[in-house]
């Protein structure tokens, strides 16, 4: 079983509260980070409402044992950059493409001290980086999990990724941002479905972690690598015929990434999610510093 505690739920303009999710196994306080746009402030916000333990330093420090970067837009890094001077020696998990920006472009002496492990000199090696085999399953370090990584278009050719967390049997899938394969003009989340669709049909995979970024009435060249709520319910269908009659019933996907804000829209987009949704699934909206459990 997981415990899953948004520290970020958004994306857009709100910069204490962008994508990032702190993932454990069930009773442990020992997590790994997908993503990591929001940490300080969602970490206090999680313990002033009782979610997590300790305080904000020690939990930065010494809870958190792991990161894993989608991509390296900054939504989804901003939190991993500024909180880098307090945090402590940890593995810094992606694609090499995603781990080379982070090395190029963000930790290097022009744009900031440079925390890694690699890069311009000299390297202060807080983080090491370690890049993932696309579709391999790797043991991450200081947990007992795992993880599989799986490439997805986010402004073709432009990729972002999705990890598949492996916990004796069980799996969370999560998604950073993507778009669908007809709009992107790529096969990534089909290629997606077919790995996952084993653990589908044997009810292995505990919940799906993806965005819907805009409501329907977002323009299509405006869509910039995002779904809404009709592309998400086109995909699900399509993973439904790869995996089999009735093997999304009942599963929770979870919707990140809304870069929405005032209510009405948001209502709107969780109208056209149900409205529209005859796959099975249970859809749950994130909600920073409240957890989920699977």
């Amino acid at each position: 079983m997981f415990k899953v505690v948004p520290l970020g739920v958004k994306g857009g303009i709100d910069e204490s509260n962008l994508s990032a999710y702190l993932l454990a196994p069930y009773r442990s306080e020992e997590y790994i980070c997908l993503d990591a746009g929001t940490l300080h402030y969602g970490i206090q916000k999680a313990i002033t409402n009782g979610v997590l333990k300790t305080n904000t330093h020690s939990f930065l420090r010494q809870n958190i044992k792991a990161y894993f970067i989608s991509h390296p837009h900054l939504d989804h890094v901003a939190g991993l950059i500024i909180n880098s001077p307090d945090d402590s020696s940890k593995n810094i998990y992606g694609l090499t493409p995603c781990l080379e920006v982070l090395k190029d472009k963000y930790f290097s002496w022009k744009s900031w001290a440079n925390f890694g492990d690699a890069g311009e000199q000299p390297v202060l090696k807080k983080y090491h980086y370690y890049p993932l085999v696309p579709l391999a399953e790797t043991e991450i370090v200081n947990t007992s999990m795992t993880v599989k990584a799986f490439p997805l278009s986010h402004v073709n050719p432009n990729k972002s990724t999705a990890f598949l967390i492996g916990l004796k049997s069980q799996y969370i899938l999560y998604l950073g941002d993507t778009g669908d394969d007809e709009t992107e003009h790529t096969n990534d989340l089909q290629e997606l479905w077919k790995g996952i669709s084993d653990i589908m049909k044997s009810k292995k995979l505990k919940a799906i972690f993806i965005e819907v970024s805009y409501t329907n009435e977002q323009p299509v060249k405006q869509l910039f690598g995002h779904l809404t709520p009709a592309l998400l319910i086109k995909e699900l269908k399509v993973l439904q015929q790869i995996a089999g009659s009735g093997s999304l019933n009942g599963l929770p996907v979870v919707i990140t990434h809304m870069k929405l804000f005032e209510k009405k829209e948001i209502e709107k987009l969780r109208m056209q999610l149900d409205k529209a949704n005859d796959t099975g699934v249970k859809f749950i909206f994130a909600e920073q510093a409240k957890p989920l459990f699977f």
